[in-house]
């Protein structure tokens, strides 16, 4: 649910942390988190914030999208998914979306496809569908891009999900007409 300052109020109440200081908690959790369950609980949490516009503004100003972006760069599959996820959900903010785009992380994102882990597929798909512009369309419509994304598509026996984003992503950026999804493949 999205929330507002008058709602945020009524629910920290009284003597309640406010959002800007329970971010920066979870902030500082991550960057002194000894082991990767850790990280991963911290990340979780950070990108289930980050679908809220109340919390865009604060999470550009602690950084998060830059450390969703690092948490893609790591070997944990968890904090790959958590980390893209986090993306997805505040991509739709231009502000979030150029940042993304200026910190190198269209590639970042474009790796994800091939992930073992069908959230952080989906998620990736998400990201590259909001990010898509006349600016990012060069990286993101790459040919070998567009490749495993028709295959995402036409993988309806496989997975549903997978298959309805990336039609999508085919037919809102790439200009296909719904009813020539099943031919181009």
């Amino acid at each position: 649910m999205f929330t507002n300052d008058q709602r945020q109020v009524e629910r920290t109440g009284k003597h309640g942390t406010p959002r800007p200081q329970y971010l920066q908690e979870l902030v500082a959790r991550f960057q002194t988190a000894t082991n990767e369950e850790s990280k991963e609980v911290v990340v979780a949490h950070l990108a289930n914030f980050a679908y809220d516009p109340y919390n865009y503004t604060f999470l550009r100003q602690l950084n998060v999208l830059e450390l969703f972006l690092d948490c893609i760069t790591e070997e944990n599959e968890k904090l790959i998914e958590f980390g893209v996820g986090g993306i997805c959900n505040s991509c739709v903010d231009p502000a979030n979306a150029a940042i993304i785009v200026q910190c190198g992380g269209i590639p970042l994102v474009i790796q994800c496809l091939s992930s073992p882990v069908r959230n952080t597929v989906k998620y990736a798909l998400g990201v590259l569908y909001y990010l898509c512009n006349s600016q990012t369309e060069e990286d993101i419509l790459k040919p070998e891009v567009v490749e495993v994304i028709r295959k995402y598509a036409a993988a309806e026996a496989v997975h549903t999900g997978f298959s309805n984003l990336a039609r999508a992503f085919l037919v809102v950026v790439r200009g296909v007409e719904p009813t020539e999804c099943s031919r181009i493949f």
